[in-house]
């Protein structure tokens, strides 16, 4: 009998569980043992293994997190402790790894694959949306609509006090939330990591709507602009006169019970993974493309770059004026 392991790596993002449930009990379907693997690589480290059962996976499919739970491993990018991690999935006759996680949980994945010979399939779960082979990452979805939550809260109140609300977002190199939360949630100005942010176009952006009779003007701004947010606040105030907040959304926009979306997309992915290891395939990474499940070479699919969506982005300017 196969025996697979599958593990959660990374930060935590929706929907998780429900890649975890749907690799358990799709593998025991095909007559395979799965081992889930506590806190990521770093309890690949540890030997920190707990073979699942079909129950064991019960009653997860709507939480938030990972029951696997995650951690970030320093040990894991060492010779020593990959080495240590691929050491005790071959004691383990563990043939196969479902890797659940970002960037860079599948780069670490791949490299496993490469120095040590274990067949892994990549799932992508990170809700910044920074693999650039897929069009969406499990967790995204339920990210965005946290973000749209919080704006239209942040509008009542902004609009009441007739101010400008900052709203700071995760994204520390992929603007995706911003972006999106931004076009979908009526921003006037969104600030992106991948795009130069030019103070003097904020501060028009804002005068303009001021001028225009708004009551309130919300700005999307990702963790990763390269602006201090202390400066586009005291520039704001001094210029415009009007009161400015900053709301920062930091881990809030990682928990949750993940949305239909994220559910259905972390289920195919789980479902696609064990199809693969059913068949022999070795090295995968598991997206979705135009609405379709595909998979693809692990290392190409960590080569492609994610290019910023000009038409959404001039799209925020167009449509809030």
């Amino acid at each position: 009998m196969k025996r697979i392991g599958v593990l959660t790596s990374g930060g935590d993002a929706p929907g998780m569980n429900a890649a975890v449930r749907a690799v358990v009990r799709y593998g025991i379907y095909h007559d395979m043992e799965v081992y889930g693997i506590k806190r990521g690589y770093e309890g690949l480290i540890d030997g920190d293994f707990e073979r699942l059962y079909r129950r064991s996976v019960g009653d997860i499919l709507q939480r938030g997190g990972t029951v696997l739970k995650t951690a970030r491993s320093k040990q894991f990018i060492t010779e020593e402790g990959m080495a240590k991690a691929a050491a005790n999935l071959k004691e383990l006759k563990i043939e196969d790894l479902v890797v659940i996680g970002g960037n860079g949980s599948l780069t670490g994945a791949k490299i496993l694959s490469e120095k040590h010979g274990i067949n892994v399939m990549g799932i992508p779960g990170t809700i910044d949306n920074d693999l650039a082979y897929t069009d969406y990452c499990i967790g995204f979805d339920t990210a965005i609509n946290t973000v749209l939550d919080a704006i239209t809260r942040i509008r009542d109140t902004s609009s009441s006090h007739e101010r400008t609300s900052i709203i700071e977002v995760m994204g520390r190199n992929c603007g995706d939330i911003a972006l999106y939360a931004g076009i979908t949630g009526g921003a006037e100005c969104v600030l992106l990591p991948e795009i130069d942010s030019d103070l003097d176009a904020v501060y028009k952006k804002v005068a303009e709507g001021i001028g225009s009779g708004k009551l309130h003007n919300i700005i999307i701004k990702a963790e990763g602009v390269g602006v201090e947010t202390d400066a586009l606040i005291k520039m704001l105030r001094e210029r415009t006169e009007r009161d400015v907040k900053l709301v920062v959304l930091s881990y809030l926009q990682r928990g949750g019970s993940p949305s239909f979306r994220d559910r259905m997309l972390a289920t195919q992915c789980g479902m696609r993974a064990i199809e693969l290891i059913n068949r022999g395939v070795d090295n995968r990474a598991i997206g979705e493309r135009d609405g379709q499940i595909i998979d693809l070479d692990i290392g190409e699919a960590l080569e492609a770059r994610r290019a910023v969506d000009l038409d959404l982005y001039k799209g925020v300017d167009i449509l809030s004026m």
